[in-house]
């Protein structure tokens, strides 16, 4: 089974043009060294902060597009126009606080307000939709976690357990390279290589 993977940036002013979005480029090359297998495709969507058209965008993208991981940047923090985990949570079937927990406690390392961050995750069916940060830098962190000297995990990313969420709803079994993210499961879960 082909993965395919959904990547939406919220954003007002990029996407009417005013300046050059930086989530999805950052989204997709931080995926493009992560995943080992299977082979993945993007669905991309740059769309205005707008909670009609991202509920319209998530859905279209599991719905439709088949994606089984929608990951979105952008529009998660207190202001007015920031409607991200609103429409996320309108269109889930089960909520999965766990990822907002951690991508704020990764963040918080960094910057105090961090915990005015409102990322949420969310089960659509057979597919999981992750808000991250919108920075290109708090992206990877979030997604990858926290690494001492020699490499080893301080602070576990999100995406650590991505791969055992998609096996859990029906998706394929994703491989990461280890040296950026290593994904967990259960021996009861893990396939021969």
């Amino acid at each position: 089974m082909s993965l395919v993977i959904g990547l939406v940036s919220v954003s007002d002013r990029a996407s009417a043009g005013l300046y050059k979005d930086e989530g999805i480029p950052s989204l997709k090359a931080w995926l493009g060294s992560a995943i080992a297998s299977p082979a993945w495709r993007d669905e991309t969507r740059l769309i205005a902060d707008e909670q009609r058209v991202i509920e319209a965008t998530l859905k279209e993208l599991v719905d439709e597009k088949g994606c089984h991981l929608v990951l979105t940047t952008g529009g998660t923090g207190p202001a007015p126009r920031d409607v991200t985990p609103e429409a996320t949570l309108a269109v889930g079937d089960k909520v999965m606080p766990g990822f907002g927990e951690q991508m704020r406690q990764i963040s918080l390392r960094f910057v105090a307000t961090a915990i005015l961050s409102r990322q949420v995750a969310v089960i659509r069916k057979r597919a999981l939709i992750i808000n991250l940060p919108g920075q290109p830098k708090s992206i990877q962190e979030t997604l990858e976690g926290l690494k001492d000297a020699e490499g080893k995990p301080l602070v576990h990313g999100i995406f650590a357990a991505v791969p055992y969420c998609i096996d859990l709803i029906g998706g394929p079994y994703i491989e990461t390279h280890d040296a950026v993210v290593k994904a967990f499961r259960p021996k009861s879960a893990q396939r021969k290589q």
